[in-house]
């Protein structure tokens, strides 16, 4: 079934497409709906790949495939019925408590667009893309329908998966999608995770997705969620006839009695494709005739795809052809009533918040917030001042150090007198008055000047900068203007005119700079085209940063473009790294910011004071004395043969096995681990499977391994929701002589 967005016919009073009238006829013709599959006789499911030493049991009488598990809350039971025209989730239960889902059907809601690759990106990189709109082209919403065909069950370490197939949804002018259902059930965790694993052969396209349970009528339940003002909502399911969907905050939705609830939740950082905006865009729904596609009572997740042209700047996933993509949701159940039941779902996200950690503090990087400006004119018009709503954001989330990029479409950056010179002296007091105990408010600048090389068809590249103290300079120098003069109150005040003078004033005032989004968006090009030059090879720039950026459900990590890239810069020699950034613009109480953001653990006894300055901060990341998270997985202590990121290993010609060693708290079960190291030549990958961890734990890393040979080592962790962690490269001492501390 299909939803398009164009040539609408009526049914019922409702504009339906008219590929949607006909296929929903045609379907009904057929019995072939979702959840009335046509008959296909007896299946008998593939138990060959499932051992019960997982501990988790998997028990067939037909037509019902039982899957029972012990869990912290008790014993929980998953019941999936395999007949004709019967819903597939008989029940999922926990410790016996009354469920609501019950008699039910997973729904993938898919919408399918094209993509389109901007002028100026990189050939060789594609699908490195940000600023594109499917939304403002031709696209289409399909409903996934299942014929079963096929039951196998495998298990890993303490999980087992279920796979049912087959799902299909498309049509020959969007693209054909097809594959299956799976359910993968962990040993020790109240929740499954339920994914529409889903491929193409068609090139170019773009997805997004709305994902649900589906039942026949409205369950005898309540429905609940948190609103963005902290106030908790709960309604009967059946008072919500059509499908609408909630602003809410913890993108959870909960559906129960006080005898049982279960809650329905994305991946929290994976499903959110990047955006210049966090504004909540209502990421749940409930209620009947969802996009049209289908009568049935349904609760569950959605993306907001733009579509109608308010937000047509969203880009959506990624959808390469020839690979499995995995459209997941979290269910998971629970004995008391909703509320009680989202407090034990947001556990995982630790409340939407970055837990502390003894040693570390915790970084933020790239806001465009415009909170000068904002200053300036509050103050022209004489009102009390106000503390930004941003600020208590950030304190609510444990941000320690938030560092901002200032007069980026705002203010006067290029101005060489009296306006940028106020400007400056705005944002270090708006800087200054923001700070306390608690947060550290940096002032900071994409410059995008300077640095660079323009050729033609390439943009130069977009940078960051990071400065110890509050530095005042211009962009702009006349012919007869010094490169520095001192002011009697505002100290030394620089004037840069090129490449050289970026570069000098970046060494006198012991800035670091590096590569804004790189190897997308304006940095497409960079910082690979200029890797040979002076100001990148300088020790003053840092590298690049990291974001989930594109999407993509593919992949089992996130922003592998810019792990990618780490990787690179080692082998290229010299010491570069990889801070988290954000990249987000206005920001308020109401926005759903967690889903996009990512932290960076620096290690520092204490929060700066503003007036003191912040050198320890950039002293932390110039040695790679950080690791970057989504929060939810941290990695502490990480060593190579004894030795922490950014410090070096010594030379052994005797030496060919290296000890790695971590500490990794998580939430979630753990996927994998991976050691990554280099010879200036090539990567290598040493990929550890941990599915035998379950929920809420700190494995301990310890691995031997052959380093012979290499240049660097680094290690990243990963969790069954796409969470993860990864640290900056140990040197092992053929590399490239320090930057950083010995």
């Amino acid at each position: 079934m299909a939803r398009i967005h164009r040539r609408p016919s009526v049914i019922a009073g409702r504009p339906v497409p008219l590929p949607v009238l006909l296929g929903t006829l045609l379907g009904t013709l057929l019995g072939a709906a979702f959840g009335a599959a046509p008959s296909i006789g007896a299946i008998e499911p593939d138990l060959s790949a499932y051992s019960a030493d997982c501990g988790v049991g998997v028990a067939w009488r037909s037509p019902d495939l039982t899957v029972s598990w012990p869990t912290g809350d008790g014993p929980a039971r998953l019941v999936l019925r395999i007949a004709d025209g019967e819903p597939l989730v008989s029940e999922f239960t926990i410790a016996g408590a009354k469920s609501p889902v019950v008699r039910a059907d997973p729904a993938v809601f898919v919408t399918v667009g094209s993509r389109v690759v901007p002028r100026g990106n990189r050939p060789d990189r594609p699908w490195h893309v940000f600023f594109d709109k499917p939304a403002t082209r031709p696209h289409r919403t399909f409903l996934a329908r299942l014929t079963p065909r096929s039951v196998r069950a495998a298990s890993a370490g303490h999980r087992v998966t279920i796979a049912i197939g087959d799902i299909a949804l498309g049509d020959d002018e969007h693209g054909v999608f097809s594959g299956r259902w799976e359910f993968t059930v962990y040993s020790g965790s109240p929740f499954i995770r339920v994914d529409a694993v889903i491929r193409t052969d068609r090139q170019a396209r773009a997805i997004a997705y709305d994902a649900a349970m589906l039942t026949d009528a409205a369950p005898d339940a309540r429905i609940g969620w948190m609103d963005t003002e902290d106030q908790w909502h709960e309604e009967p399911a059946g008072t919500s006839d059509r499908a609408r969907p909630r602003k809410n905050r913890f993108r959870t939705l909960v559906a129960g009695t006080d005898d049982g609830s279960a809650a329905c939740f994305p991946p929290p950082h994976q499903f959110f494709f990047p955006q210049d905006d966090s504004d909540n865009l209502d990421y749940v729904w409930f209620g009947k005739g969802h996009h049209g596609l289908t009568e049935r009572f349904g609760w569950g997740i959605r993306t907001d795809t733009g579509a109608g042209g308010h937000r047509p700047g969203a880009p959506w996933f990624n959808a390469p052809p020839g690979v499995d993509h995995r459209l997941g949701m979290f269910l998971l159940v629970h004995a008391g009533g909703p509320r009680e039941t989202l407090d034990r779902a947001l556990r995982y996200t630790h409340g939407d918040r970055f837990p502390d950690l003894d040693g570390y503090r915790t970084l933020s990087s790239h806001y465009h917030m415009a909170i000068t400006v904002a200053a300036m004119r509050e103050r022209e018009s004489g009102g009390a001042r106000r503390v930004p709503e941003w600020v208590d954001v950030f304190k609510r989330m444990n941000v320690n150090l938030l560092h901002l990029g200032e007069f980026h479409g705002d203010g006067h950056p290029k101005d060489a007198g009296a306006v940028r010179l106020e400007e400056m002296r705005a944002m270090f007091d708006e800087c200054r008055r923001l700070s306390d105990e608690r947060l550290l408010v940096i002032p900071g600048e994409e410059i995008n000047e300077y640095f660079g090389l323009a050729e033609p068809g390439k943009h130069p590249g977009h940078w960051m900068s990071l400065f110890p103290k509050p530095v005042y300079w211009f962009a702009r120098r006349g012919p007869d203007d010094p490169f520095a003069t001192l002011d009697p109150e505002l100290g030394p005040v620089y004037r840069v005119r090129g490449r050289e003078d970026m570069l000098r004033l970046i060494n006198e005032t012991g800035a670091l700079v590096w590569t804004a989004h790189p190897r997308i968006k304006a940095s497409s090009w960079a910082p690979d085209i200029f890797r040979n030059e002076d100001f990148y090879l300088s020790d003053r720039w840092f590298g690049g940063a990291w974001k989930a950026m594109p999407a993509d459900l593919s992949d089992d990590r996130l922003g592998r473009r810019v792990l990618d890239l780490l990787d690179d810069m080692a082998n290229w020699g010299g010491r570069k790294y990889v801070l988290g950034e954000v990249d987000t613009f206005k920001l308020d109480h109401t926005h759903e910011i967690y889903g996009h953001m990512n932290v960076n653990y620096v290690r520092l006894r204490d929060i700066p004071r503003f007036d003191d300055g912040w050198q320890s901060v950039l002293d932390a990341l110039a040695s790679g004395d950080f690791f970057v998270t989504t929060g939810e997985v941290l990695v502490r202590d990480f060593t190579a043969g004894g030795v922490s990121s950014g410090r070096t290993l010594a030379a052994s010609s005797e030496r060919a096995l290296v000890d790695i060693a971590a500490h990794i708290d998580h939430t979630f079960p753990l996927a994998f681990a991976e050691i990554i190291s280099g010879d200036g030549d090539r990567v290598h990958r040493e990929r550890i499977d941990l599915s035998d961890t379950t929920e809420f734990g700190v494995y301990e890393l310890r691995r031997r391994v052959d380093l012979t040979g290499r240049a660097w080592a680094r290690l990243e962790v990963w969790d069954i929701a796409t969470n993860g962690a990864f640290t900056q490269p140990v040197w092992i001492a053929r590399s490239a002589p320090s930057q950083g501390r010995p």
